[in-house]
């Protein structure tokens, strides 16, 4: 990647941009470096198979006081910048379709989840590069209308690890990062002394940018043109720690991407690369506040997605207990 010491941003800086820039000769290089090809047995779930028994007693240890926060959206069937596919809800049943008593009521729901409007899960299947899923599965040769052959989400099952929260806006003591703010490796080290955590081994790792925030005071806006998010030269650390997850109240990727050619280098990275299952567009605000009042930004995290057989992903409520 090409930068250099006084191009380089400082360290939580409240507006570096996204840069610096990065050829696809030199992100290549980057996703050939992170690749975990062949390491499980059971590669349809990556680097959830990092998460043993072991780790979720280590994440049960850190309930103390019950609290219990989810991070879903409301089912959002508004249009909007940021919900160009609208989710649906009509009521199917009024209590006058079936006999008469008891009477029932019943409704109908569907979405299109892969987007910036609906909290979801991307599973392995969900992102190709060169052509090739992760652990370098032909995507033409096990995607097709019928759905996901490899890496489809009921591979995956539900997660119970340790969830790390990096509140950057916290730390900078600001309401929200700037849509186009990238973070970097440093940013991340930074974030971790500010809060005092470490990501490890089969963490998840969630990044509040204050999008949700800034969306309710301000309005919204389109995070395909602009987002807070990482630069692909944030992954390296993030592979060195060995997560599991990686989320956030955006989609990871810092916009405009920094990348010549690529719109979502972050999810090459992450999931085709690396094996890493991605949660898009938490609403990371009660957590925050949680987090701040207990003191602590380090939590169990569970996940359950829907176990759709094919399916590329699933929206999900994931909740965190302190």
């Amino acid at each position: 990647m090409s930068s250099s010491p006084t191009d380089a941003p400082d360290p939580l800086s409240a507006n570096p941009g996204n840069g610096p820039a990065v050829s696809r000769q030199e992100f290549d290089a980057l996703f050939d470096a992170l690749c975990t090809w062949g390491r499980w047995a059971e590669a349809d779930r990556g680097a959830w198979n990092r998460v043993t028994a072991g780790h979720v007693q280590r994440a049960t240890a850190l309930i103390r006081s019950g609290t219990v926060v989810p991070m879903g959206l409301p089912w959002n069937t508004l249009p909007g910048p940021d919900n160009s596919k609208p989710a649906l809800h009509y009521m199917s049943d009024l209590g006058d379709v079936e006999a008469p008593e008891p009477s029932t009521h019943k409704d109908f729901i569907a979405v299109d989840y892969h987007g910036k409007g609906v909290s979801h899960l991307d599973a392995l299947s969900h992102v190709a590069y060169r052509g090739q899923l992760y652990d370098g599965r032909a995507a033409r040769e096990v995607v097709d209308s019928g759905g996901a052959r490899f890496g489809a989400v009921p591979a995956l099952g539900p997660l119970v690890t340790k969830g790390v929260l990096l509140d950057l806006p916290a730390v900078l003591g600001i309401k929200w990062l700037e849509p186009g703010h990238a973070l970097h490796a440093q940013d991340i080290i930074a974030a971790e002394k500010a809060l005092d955590v470490t990501i490890g081994d089969g963490d998840a790792v969630l990044l509040r940018s204050g999008r949700f925030r800034r969306r309710r005071e301000i309005g919204p806006w389109n995070p395909d043109v602009a987002s807070a998010g990482l630069h692909v030269d944030a992954m390296p650390l993030l592979a060195e720690r060995a997560i599991s997850l990686l989320g956030g109240d955006g989609d990871s990727d810092v916009r405009p991407s920094p990348v010549e050619g690529l719109h979502s280098p972050v999810h090459a990275l992450a999931i085709t690369a690396m094996g890493v299952p991605l949660l898009d567009n938490l609403d990371l605000e009660a957590l925050s506040a949680s987090c701040a009042e207990a003191g602590r930004y380090e939590f169990m995290l569970v996940v359950t997605p829907l176990n759709v057989p094919g399916g590329t992903g699933s929206p999900v409520n994931p909740v965190a207990v302190l």
